[in-house]
């Protein structure tokens, strides 16, 4: 690694543990696509493929992180798709946009989708190409990963296989020099939300207490019914940062619920582009994405 390389990551790695603010999602992959330029204003019936899908979704994108109200004085990441990281916007590599015009962590999506479900939850589907993806990464300056799980239920035995899974492949991120972001997020709508919540905080916890001093990871997290039930994992020494998705809320409810988890932020995704529309001239979108990140940083740094 040159010693510019490593004071970027090591400037990265302060902004992440310390400053206030929060991480954005902005990696809607190939399922979540449709559903997410629908909510923009952009029917299925106004592009045909996959080439202009991708080719919206960019834009889109494009037009959040060029915005004025997007920088690091309140986004400290964001989190990319993997062909948003081999996309440039105005010419220059994404993740290097990221950080040198808006003072913005890259991140980057590896899982490739969910396993069928067993023992109530989904694992991760398998990651063959990981290690080349992650090379890749690195070459693309990219700083984290995430990879998403499901808990569909209280079933201790499925939640430690989603847990044991994430660990053992946040290990394999972390042999390539980048910050896994764990997420094994509990469904909104279970009835045993709070029972699965308590298994998900012992099981986490018990992995995090075998990591070796030097590995660092970060967490995210479906925002609890208990407020600050994760807080052992916000104070552990291994955890850089815990961060909550909005997993369907509203943003007003995610917001709420994240203010009264304290050391958590927020990394929303569907909650922060809720209120944008295709249709919007620049100044209106500009105004709606301020108002919706002013109020994320707030409920973020209010815990």
């Amino acid at each position: 690694m040159t010693k510019e390389r490593h004071a970027m990551r090591l400037e990265q790695f302060n902004k992440v543990k310390s400053d206030a603010g929060f991480i954005a999602a902005l990696d809607q992959s190939g399922g979540s696509t449709p559903k997410a330029l629908k909510l923009y204003g952009i029917d299925p019936d106004q592009y045909s493929g996959d080439t202009e899908m991708y080719d919206l979704i960019h834009d889109m994108r494009k037009r959040i992180i060029t915005s004025p109200a997007f920088s690091g004085d309140r986004v400290l990441g964001a989190i990319l798709f993997e062909m948003t990281m081999d996309r440039d916007i105005d010419g220059t590599p994404t993740a290097d946009y990221l950080w040198s015009s808006c003072g913005v962590v890259p991140f980057l999506k590896v899982d490739k989708g969910l396993a069928d479900e067993a023992d109530q939850t989904q694992c991760l589907k398998p990651m063959p190409d990981l290690d080349a993806l992650l090379e890749r990464a690195v070459s693309k300056n990219i700083f984290g990963t995430k990879m998403r799980s499901v808990i569909n239920g209280a079933n201790a035995v499925g939640i430690r296989a989603v847990v044991d899974q994430q660990f053992d492949i946040g290990l394999q991120i972390l042999g390539h020099g980048l910050i896994p972001i764990i997420e094994p997020e509990v469904t909104i709508s279970i009835a045993d939300k709070a029972q699965a919540e308590d298994m998900l905080r012992d099981a986490i916890l018990d992995r995090l207490n075998a990591l070796p001093e030097d590995h660092h990871v970060m967490l995210k997290l479906t925002l609890p019914e208990v407020p600050n039930l994760y807080q052992p994992l916000v104070d552990h020494p291994r955890v850089l940062r815990v961060v909550a998705l909005s997993g369907g809320y509203s943003l007003a409810e995610a917001n709420t619920r994240l203010s009264q988890n304290t050391g958590i932020i927020a990394s929303f995704s569907r909650a922060l582009t809720e209120k944008l529309s295709a249709q919007q001239s620049d100044s209106a979108f500009n105004a709606a994405l301020d108002g919706a990140i002013q109020g994320i940083y707030v409920a973020s740094i209010a815990g």
